[in-house]
């Protein structure tokens, strides 16, 4: 290779790797729900176990495991033995950190149907999803329990690491009650609780998004501590906390959507209260050091429930237009995306 043409093939190298990207996806899909990484163990194991023990062909079981040690999930130490790396690791099931669940809900054909019309979706500016399957995403959930199962373990896994650095990155010792908006499982609202042994906690969702929420509350020892609430955050939110949290709520919805989200939470919350929205928020411009990833989501809300991922000034103007004062805007420490965006009523 000429000095010439070095940044034309790197450019073509890293066009090409873009392209090739939803079938990595696909690739890695087809492992969780294969269930490789937990049949693997953590010793090394051939092809031909694997395929023995998931009714699959060894040929083209070593060519998934090939494609897999390609990705850097798997690495093979001897021709057709593979082992499972530590990101590989991630895709166990039962692991303490596992992403099965995310991975099985953001490879789903369900989720990435939508996302053969982006281009539809770029020009009219309205998901994709809707056209697709004759509903929204969220009613779409509440139709099929096995899938809204996955998502809302999809969503307590990703949400699981953010929970870990909130309660240091907040001082919820200011407050009484907590009411986690749209809260899911629980994840969030327990790892604050469990940090603030006086706080108390109120979760709040759609009953199938509530419908883990008992096993995580009880396996933390908070039954009592918590009351779980079934509502649609579009017609009411629930009254007694003084603090009210949002977390990855806003980017589900448009801003008209929004507001009604974020006015119902200012009929409820006392005038010494305070609102705690959980997003990432994107520089004004693209920042070549943001992980890409946040753009991808963005696009991801665009085809899939319409919503998007927002700049600080789209929250202050959303806060502003429900009867909040935008107090200040928190990054977590890296690699988080997520900032704590904290308003007030006004």
């Amino acid at each position: 290779m000429t000095r010439e043409n070095r940044p034309v093939d790197e450019a073509r190298e890293v066009l090409t790797r873009i392209a090739y990207g939803a079938m990595a996806s696909h690739a890695v899909g087809a492992a969780a729900r294969l269930r490789v990484a937990d049949l693997m163990g953590d010793g090394e194991r051939t092809a031909d176990e694997l395929a023995a023990e998931c009714a699959a062909r060894p040929e083209a079981m070593a060519r998934l495991l090939r494609a897999l040690a390609g990705l850097g999930l798997l690495a093979e130490n001897a021709p057709g033995r593979f082992t499972v790396t530590p990101a590989g690791a991630l895709l166990r099931a039962d692991g303490p950190q596992s992403l099965h669940s995310f991975v099985r809900m953001f490879t789903d054909p369900t989720l990435l149907r939508a996302w053969e019309h982006l281009d539809d979706s770029v020009r009219t500016g309205e998901p994709a999803f809707d056209a697709v399957f004759g509903q929204n995403f969220f009613g779409h959930l509440a139709e099929h329990p096995e899938f809204s199962a996955v998502f809302n373990a999809a969503m307590g896994q990703a949400t699981r690491d953010t929970a870990a650095m909130v309660p240091t990155a907040f001082d919820f010792g200011r407050f009484a009650t907590v009411a986690d908006i749209g809260g899911g499982d629980g994840t969030l609202l327990a790892a604050v609780l469990k940090a603030y042994p006086s706080l108390n906690g109120i979760l709040f969702d759609l009953r199938e998004g509530l419908a883990q929420a008992p096993a995580t509350l009880a396996r933390d020892g908070l039954v009592g501590r918590c009351s779980l609430v079934s509502g649609d955050f579009f017609t009411t939110a629930p009254e007694g906390a003084d603090l009210y949290v949002l977390k990855s709520v806003i980017h589900d919805w448009n801003d008209a959507q929004c507001t009604d989200i974020l006015r119902h939470c200012r009929r409820v919350v006392p005038d010494d209260g305070r609102l705690l929205i959980i997003e990432p928020v994107l520089p004004p411009v693209v920042d070549p050091s943001t992980a890409g990833v946040v753009y991808i989501s963005d696009l991801n809300m665009l085809v899939n429930v319409g919503g998007r991922e927002r700049t600080r000034d789209d929250f202050e103007r959303l806060c502003r237009g429900a009867g909040f004062a935008l107090r200040s805007v928190t990054p977590l420490a890296k690699p988080s995306r997520f900032s704590l965006i904290e308003a007030e009523p006004v």
